[in-house]
């Protein structure tokens, strides 16, 4: 069994879990699996906008702090080819951006509700099911969870609800957003409205604000705020998706 560990600068040294195994058939999802036996809660992590490849100890590292609590964890590449070069076109701007992303929503939900029918099929699930998103892939979560009531938590990181959805919701689960102030690329206004959403049907949510941080903060090596995000999510996903 290989084990990977990786150093934050500045940061205690985490202990992670077992290395990911992608799932055989689906070369779009990997599995972080918990080292418990019996049945087991998953969450899905849906990548922001540039993939996962960018960055991807920062997803590694929410994946191993999941996969710590007991928690099966799923990283799923949700994007087409098609996605992928028309949202990182050196051509593309962020108002072209904004408007593929909303002919897409709904399609790419469709894909994380097909992952969770998949999981949920596994022996091992004990049928309860989290999503967290960061950036683009918050809004597809958020957006999923409305339409979706067998998503147990969510939990988003700098993201909101779509704009379409948002009048057509009527039901959302238990959830926490993560916003840092200073977010340039996704308004904090975006994730205030999503809490206020939430709240509106009657689920029960949290806004945890990041005074002066970025979008993506918590991608930092350095930053001590990368571990106050990991852990708050790992322990909301833990509490929520008990039992």
């Amino acid at each position: 069994m290989i084990t990977r560990r990786t150093t934050l600068a500045g940061l205690a040294l985490l202990s992670l879990s077992p290395a990911a195994r992608a799932e055989p058939g689906n070369d779009a999802l990997t599995r972080y699996p918990a080292e418990v036996s019996g049945k087991r809660p998953a969450v899905i992590l849906l990548h922001g906008s540039r993939g996962i490849e960018i960055r991807p100890r920062a997803y590694q590292r929410y994946a191993d702090a999941l996969s710590a609590k007991g928690i099966d964890a799923y990283l799923l590449r949700y994007m087409t080819e098609t996605d992928m070069a028309t949202l990182n076109s050196k051509m593309s701007t962020k108002e072209s951006r904004e408007a593929y992303d909303t002919t897409r929503f709904d399609g790419w939900s469709d894909t994380v509700a097909a992952t969770v029918t998949s999981i949920l099929g596994r022996p091992d699930s004990s049928g309860r099911v989290g999503l967290l998103g960061f950036s683009l892939g918050g809004f597809i979560a958020a957006n999923t969870a409305a339409r979706d009531a067998r998503i147990a938590a969510l939990a988003v990181l700098y993201g909101g609800m779509p704009n379409a959805t948002a009048s057509k919701v009527k039901h959302m689960p238990p959830m926490i957003e993560l916003h840092g102030e200073a977010d340039q690329n996704v308004s904090i206004a975006n994730g205030k409205k999503l809490i206020a959403l939430a709240k509106s049907v009657g689920a029960e949510a949290e806004f945890v604000p990041y005074p002066g941080k970025p979008h993506g903060f918590d991608f930092s090596d350095s930053d001590p705020m990368t571990a106050d995000a990991i852990d708050r999510v790992s322990r909301f996903f833990a509490a929520r998706l008990a039992g």
